[in-house]
């Protein structure tokens, strides 16, 4: 007896399933007598009902009113174990795969419902203790011999240790099936996100919930450059898509702390651009924003050493979505300054954009272009008179601030002017 609790209360059902499947010399119960089984059989109803009271005693989670749906099938489930094991009482060979069938279908059940093996475990153990406690009374009331009851004994430790090992084969299994579904579930989410039209937000309810993703209240699409190199290791909670021509992530919580694991994990693998945080049903316009951004940052318009934040750089995106007509209205809107000469032009049109950017601070402007503020002031005052009054015109500020944004960081070709400049 204290051997066998010894024995059953270390047991490990995901351990015993990987050990050596029992052969008919391990399983002695062939050669007891048949009619020992015969006086127990009156008592099999409650050896299961007795086993079921003590299960539920000590496992919370199975202890279920006996006529509710879980309470029939655990009884059921008993019941039928226990048939099945005095059942092969003299018989030449056990059958295996009836019994181990029960067990791999409860350990696929905890499974399914996000429990671990503790319980049933405990479940399996406990059985097989009011076992040997009733065998032991049976030894004595029905004269067993001892070497009767060391071959029932022996037999019932090998069938607890292929029972739990059932179990432990399909809650293995069911977790299995449960992560490709889950990552099927994902892949839909992380579509319907950028869907566009959008997606209702029922629909990302829906899925999300099977996804077993918490939807957020904000989420920002992140572009990403192509290169076919390593994949960034990111956490569960970012949806991906790599294989993409282009590659894009779902982050949720974009201003929180799983920020910060992302830019991490970006940082010095790939060119990135995060378009700005929307509701889970706008995503799609996030993506569409941070796949312009990269755009910018590939072209070199953009810095691109760390990930990009799209809402850092809204004029340059502005611009560039306007770029044709911007580029046009140059020669129209400053055609004083067009016709300088470009290293003249250049100097001019990179102190006016930065001189206006820092509210015509010429003080702050001058830092910015590592230059002497009179000579901010010098060329301000040529500036007034090379356009006349479109940079005193409010009017006209935005519109001056655009196409100067434009010549001075977007410009194609020969309009473009040099990186330098001042």
């Amino acid at each position: 007896m204290p051997a066998y609790r010894r024995t059953v209360a270390t047991a490990d059902p995901v351990a015993m399933s990987r050990r050596r499947r029992p052969t008919a010399a391990d399983f002695p119960l062939a050669a007891v007598p048949a009619e020992v089984a015969d006086p127990m059989l009156p008592y099999l109803k409650a050896a299961a009902a007795e086993m079921v009271e003590e299960i539920q005693g000590l496992v919370p989670e199975y202890a279920r009113p006996p006529d509710s749906r879980y309470g029939r099938r655990m009884r059921w489930a008993v019941e039928e174990t226990v048939r099945q094991f005095v059942g092969a009482i003299g018989r030449p060979g056990m059958d295996w795969e009836k019994v181990t069938g029960i067990f791999e279908e409860i350990g696929a059940y905890e499974a399914r419902k996000g429990r671990g093996l503790d319980g049933l475990q405990t479940a399996i153990r406990v059985s097989g203790q009011v076992a040997c406690r009733r065998f032991i009374k049976d030894a004595r009331r029905l004269g067993w011999s001892l070497d009767t009851l060391g071959q029932i004994t022996e037999s019932l430790f090998v069938f607890l240790e292929r029972i739990a090992g059932a179990a432990g084969q399909g809650y293995a299994r069911a977790q299995g099936e449960l992560a490709g579904e889950r990552e099927r579930f994902r892949r839909r989410l992380r579509d319907l996100l950028v869907m566009d039209p959008p997606a209702s937000a029922e629909a990302i309810e829906e899925v999300a919930r099977s996804a077993g993703w918490p939807v957020p209240r904000t989420l920002a699409a992140v572009a990403v450059r192509p290169d076919g190199g390593a994949v960034p290791v990111l956490p569960p909670v970012f949806l991906t898509d790599w294989d993409t021509p282009e590659p894009y992530l779902v982050c949720p919580d974009p201003d929180g702390p799983g920020r910060d694991r992302m830019m991490a994990a970006l940082k010095g693998t790939r060119a990135a651009a995060i378009g700005p945080a929307v509701a889970p049903a706008r995503a799609a316009v996030s993506l569409r924003w941070a796949r312009r951004g990269l755009a910018l940052v590939e072209r070199g318009v953009l810095p691109g050493k760390e990930p990009l934040r799209c809402v850092n750089h809204l004029p340059s995106l502005v611009a560039a979505q306007s770029e044709e007509l911007v580029d046009l209205a140059l020669d129209a809107r400053l055609a004083p300054l067009m016709k300088l000469p470009p290293h003249r032009r250049d100097a001019l049109s990179r102190t006016l954009l930065t001189y206006m950017e820092c509210r015509d601070n010429a003080v702050a402007a001058a830092e910015r272009l590592m230059v002497h503020e009179q000579t901010v002031r010098y060329r301000i005052r040529r500036l007034e008179e090379t356009l006349g009054g479109v940079m005193l015109d409010p009017d006209r500020r935005i519109e001056l601030l655009l196409l100067l944004h434009h010549l001075v960081r977007l410009a194609p070709g020969d309009r473009r002017l040099s990186p330098g400049g001042g």
